[in-house]
């Protein structure tokens, strides 16, 4: 009897990927800001990086709750904006923007693509039912730091790019806060609005379609 050890994740696409983050990060870095990684697609994007080399199933599986269906709504929008001249929800202005330079509205190409790639890595490592409890936590996080550490709208005039309003603690828009409710209210519905508009329904899907890690045939044989 041999043992050998079979990786499920290509080693192309664990360089390819590490080699768009290597060269994303520092770009990001320099034209938004290090709050900007804050976002819940990069921090998507950036988990994603060390959960492939680690063939981490817990770790893909939070971060496909988290992305799947937003994420989907921007391939919508963009598609949508791009093929018919119509805006679905808005969040893919910024692509057609002639002042944010064409290498930035590349990369930010892979708020397209990452939730397929997270969906491929969960058919391919398994869907850990821990993930909607471990994403819905880190998330209530994020949406607190976001809110009481990261700046506000509007961006300084001297930095316009700079990232304000993470998350959309503040509003919808990065011009001014919103003012339609108090905002620890509008704080209290966006943590709603994540969970249950779109972790629930991701995690009730995922769970239904696809095997968890234990159901998975092992990689020793």
């Amino acid at each position: 009897m041999t043992f050998t050890t079979r990786s499920a994740i290509p080693l192309a696409i664990k360089l390819l990927y590490s080699a768009f983050v290597a060269v994303l990060v520092p770009l990001y870095w320099t034209a938004y800001g290090p709050w900007n990684f804050l976002y819940f697609c990069d921090v998507a994007l950036l988990l994603t990086a060390v959960a492939i080399w680690l063939e981490n199933p817990l770790l893909i599986s939070t971060q496909a709750v988290a992305i799947l269906l937003p994420q989907m709504l921007w391939v919508i929008d963009l598609f949508c904006r791009i093929v018919i001249g119509a805006e679905i929800t808005g969040v893919t202005a910024y692509m057609l923007n002639a002042d944010i330079p064409i290498y930035l509205r590349g990369l930010s190409l892979f708020h397209g693509w990452l939730p397929f790639l997270l969906l491929w890595l969960v058919l391919r490592l398994g869907y850990d039912r821990r993930a909607l409890a471990v994403q819905s936590g880190a998330a209530i996080a994020i949406l607190l730091v976001s809110y009481f550490f990261a700046p506000p709208p509007p961006p300084p005039e001297a930095q316009p790019s700079l990232a304000v309003n993470i998350n959309y603690v503040y509003g919808l828009t990065d011009d001014k806060p919103q003012s339609y409710m108090p905002p620890s209210l509008w704080l209290i519905a966006l943590m709603a609005i994540n969970i249950i508009g779109f972790y629930l329904p991701t995690h009730f899907v995922l769970r239904r379609l696809v095997a968890s890690p234990s159901d998975k045939p092992g990689k020793v044989q």
